[in-house]
């Protein structure tokens, strides 16, 4: 948890703080524990909460007896007090979601991403999903702080621009940002899609998790993001998580990269897929195939190793070997005591991956160190979504470093 400070110019920040306090507790907290948890002085607490109630952002929710003296009043987060839309967009499904300020989803909307993933027809899509989204839910426009997106990388974080991305082919310098900005009349911002799938377990998750982890992201492409000390590490680029080029196997296919054996070539379900129409398990697709074929032979592979099928079983299971490859160099790297699976495509391989991932990791320890706990994210499918609604919250509300940072 995050401390608050008594300089005059740090109001802003400590009103994050206060409210970031009360957000984390189960129970709701009263002024005398807020002054205990974020060290500030009490007239400083109680201005700060006079102005959260003011705002809607904090209700008062009963009184709770403190022993001796009289009984202190509950501050809790109002959950309508603020919205922030998500939208995590992917070459084969691009999925929208209304959060509250408890994170709690509202509304939510599902649409096939257009086919080829033409930019003007994506952008055109999004805005259509969003404004469905608005409208359905009934909630006042003028309490939603805006409009986060994730998406493939590589971005260009400071123009909100997407740059190149290899799984949205024909996207080049799109200016992402400013386009939805226009058609949807909220605040943008973009991010990564690991990076705001690791987002949501911090904002969502934080109560019950870690504060320092590994997420390993499963979607048309495979990435990672790092959470530590209970902030995702976005690099100096915002950036940090391209994991393609990892080598998983020195004996693998060649890669774009001209290494073989990459994460690229190796672990994503387009690999899986074209390895099970070398084994004969599926039809072989043509090199142009629809990320929706894609989607669909992986699935179905996916059922046969469910359903007992020997073959498919040894392909998931080789693929989930791969990635525990990479997963263990990672964790070894950072440090971390957990890794937390999730994404698009996770759910199909969970089963397999649950049960093979921990015992390769456990199988290559570091010295000192036990093995990492490897769990699936607890907020399903929709994670990267709700991580993108949670960076427009956190952006808005949370106690950010940047905060304390003062003009010249």
């Amino acid at each position: 948890m995050r401390r608050g400070t008594n300089l005059p110019k740090m109001g802003d920040f400590n009103q994050t703080v206060i409210l970031d306090a009360i957000r984390r507790s189960d129970r709701g907290l009263s002024r005398v524990e807020l002054v205990g948890a974020v060290g500030l002085a009490p007239q400083t607490v109680s201005n700060i909460v006079r102005r959260l109630l003011d705002s809607g952002m904090v209700t008062e929710a009963g009184k709770i007896s403190g022993g001796a003296g009289k009984p202190r009043t509950t501050l809790r987060v109002h959950a309508a007090g603020s919205y922030a839309v998500g939208v995590q967009l992917d070459p084969a499904v691009t999925t929208s979601v209304l959060l509250d300020l408890m994170g709690n989803v509202v509304s939510r909307r599902q649409v096939e991403t257009p086919r080829g993933n033409d930019p003007t027809e994506v952008l055109t899509a999004i805005t259509e999903q969003v404004a469905s989204l608005l409208t359905g839910s009934g909630v006042d426009r003028d309490r939603v702080t805006g409009l986060g997106v994730a998406t493939p990388g590589p971005i260009d974080e400071a123009s909100g621009t997407v740059l190149n991305p290899p799984n949205l082919l024909g996207w080049h310098k799109v200016p992402l940002r400013s386009a939805l900005a226009s058609s949807t009349g909220l605040p943008v911002l973009i991010e990564k899609d690991v990076s705001a799938a690791a987002a949501a377990e911090v904002w969502v998750s934080g109560r019950r998790s870690t504060p320092s982890f590994l997420f390993v992201y499963i979607g048309t492409g495979i990435g990672c993001a790092v959470a530590l000390d209970g902030e995702v590490l976005h690099g100096v680029s915002g950036n940090a998580g391209e994991i393609g080029h990892l080598i998983t196997d020195v004996t693998g296919p060649p890669c774009s990269c001209g290494q073989r054996g990459c994460v690229a070539v190796t672990c994503t379900p387009r690999s899986l897929v074209r390895e099970a129409a070398g084994l004969g398990l599926i039809d072989e697709l043509p090199p142009n195939a629809a990320d929706s074929e894609i989607t669909a032979s992986f699935l179905a592979v996916c059922r046969s190793a469910l359903d007992g099928n020997e073959a498919a079983g040894r392909l998931v299971d080789m693929t989930a070997a791969r990635t525990a490859r990479a997963v263990a160099a990672l964790t070894a790297v950072f440090d971390v005591d957990r890794v937390i699976f999730g994404g698009p495509f996770w759910s199909p391989l969970s089963a397999r991956y649950l049960a093979a991932v921990p015992a390769a990791l456990a199988a290559r320890p570091v010295p000192g160190r036990r093995p990492p706990e490897v769990s699936a994210t607890t907020l399903g499918e929709d994670v990267t979504a709700v991580g993108a609604a949670c960076l427009v919250m956190d952006r808005n509300l949370g106690p950010r470093r940047e905060r304390l940072l003062l003009e010249g």
